[in-house]
């Protein structure tokens, strides 16, 4: 699979990267490599995706209090859980994607203060948040 970005609605200069396996956005992201993942089949549950690391094979982005990090597939069940986004349209606009927690379905990947968070949505501000291009 080739290796793709995410990059923010609301501040489209801005891509999903980790950082000392801290996931947040950024702009100029360097190296690259830092803010590229292999959009995988889910680990947890068909028609869902997981994100795994371009420059740390093996390691996917992870939810742990609602709060993001890039960590090891330690093969549970929960990682997998935890590791495991449904891909739907974008919350703030249907041409971009949305990525709702399989474990916990009344959230998504947002992005508040820069920093990647698992969140409910009920703002108009938190659908912007919450809304990712995936390009390459």
């Amino acid at each position: 699979t080739s290796a793709q970005r995410l990059q923010s609605y609301n501040f489209q200069d801005r891509y999903v990267r980790q950082i000392n396996f801290d996931v947040r956005i950024d702009p100029n992201v360097s190296p690259v490599e830092d803010s590229q993942f292999r959009i995988r089949p889910g680990l947890a549950g068909t028609g869902t995706v997981s994100f795994e690391s371009v420059n740390n094979p093996g390691y996917f982005l992870r939810h742990a209090n609602y709060d993001f990090q890039l960590v090891r597939n330690d093969g549970s069940a929960q990682f997998a859980a935890d590791a495991t986004f449904r891909k739907v349209a974008g919350l703030a606009d249907a041409g971009w994607s949305s990525f709702q927690s399989y474990n916990y379905p009344d959230r998504y990947i947002r992005h508040y203060a820069y920093q990647l968070r698992l969140d409910p949505i009920t703002t108009a501000t938190a659908r912007s948040d919450a809304t990712f291009r995936v390009t390459s």
